[in-house]
């Protein structure tokens, strides 16, 4: 089911909710830049597991409306609010949540600003904040990505010219996917790019560019500023996943995020890329359940 709802502020975010009705709620925070649209790989391994995929676009992605004033004041701690409005809508009560990539900050988000209602995180693969972190978080990304967030230290107008120039991923098929990120995927990634999860990728980061590159540009800038939340306050279980072959979100991030978000339970995987982890699915939804007590 596809819905459009209004936020309190006049926005409007557009939400996926698939599974069975009677699952426990599960909240996906998709990765950047990508849209909310069917991810039959998370789905199933869910399904399984008894839990319900809620997810939706965030702003400027999909039918997800813009923040007026997104690129001079994001924060990541702007979703875990529109998680919060989502969850109203649907009824919904306590949730788990899981954050890839991009979408990571946004779980460690619900777990430390929505305590109450969440009841365990999965961080997987996510993205280290700059401001936080022992380092430049470039140190360790494929070229792609580092050109992409000096884009971002260099400001806004800076960050939107260089993301005008890569708008081609919005057009991407299944079949092109995978060249298309370049040195992004090394070959443990290209290898899982195939079928379904090819598929999942391309129509997500198709979804990404329906408005232009301004959901791209806030979620960006919104990596590099403060995310509006103490990560050694959090007291919500929370595990981190990530491969050690990821050339978009360097290693060296989860270790840190496994140091420094309170009494994380690390997974740092040997072999395993960026994307191939996904494949992990049922294993680390598995865990998210037993952290969340209802296993």
């Amino acid at each position: 089911m596809t819905a459009i709802i209004a936020t309190d502020d006049g926005r409007t975010l557009e939400v996926l909710d698939a599974g069975p009705e009677d699952g426990f709620p599960l909240v996906y925070h998709h990765g950047t830049p990508q849209g909310a649209v069917p991810f039959p790989t998370l789905e199933r391994a869910a399904a399984e597991h008894g839990l319900r995929v809620i997810s939706y676009s965030r702003p400027g992605y999909g039918a997800s409306s813009p923040r007026p004033d997104g690129a001079t004041t994001a924060q990541v701690a702007d979703d875990a609010a529109d998680t919060a409005t989502v969850l109203d809508h649907l009824g919904v009560g306590d949730f788990l949540t899981i954050g890839w990539s991009g979408g990571g900050p946004r779980a460690l988000a619900c777990a430390a600003l929505l305590p109450d209602r969440c009841l365990a995180a999965a961080c997987c693969v996510g993205i280290a904040p700059a401001d936080e972190y022992d380092g430049d978080i470039r140190d360790g990304m494929a070229e792609e990505n580092v050109a992409e967030y000096t884009a971002v230290f260099a400001g806004a107008e800076a960050l939107e010219a260089f993301l005008e120039t890569q708008t081609g991923l919005f057009t991407v098929s299944a079949e092109e996917v995978a060249e298309a990120l370049g040195a992004l995927a090394p070959p443990v990634d290209r290898a899982a790019l195939t079928g379904e999860l090819a598929e999942y990728l391309a129509a997500s980061v198709n979804a990404a560019g329906r408005q232009g590159i301004v959901g791209w540009r806030d979620d960006d800038l919104s990596h590099t500023r403060p995310w509006g939340f103490d990560l050694g306050d959090i007291r919500v279980p929370v595990s981190v996943w990530q491969g050690r072959l990821d050339a978009m979100v360097p290693f060296a991030h989860a270790e840190w995020l496994a140091a420094n978000v309170a009494g994380a339970r690390a997974h740092l995987v040997e072999g395993e890329g960026h994307l191939s982890l996904m494949q992990k699915a049922p294993t680390i939804l598995q865990e998210l359940r037993q952290l969340g007590g209802l296993a």
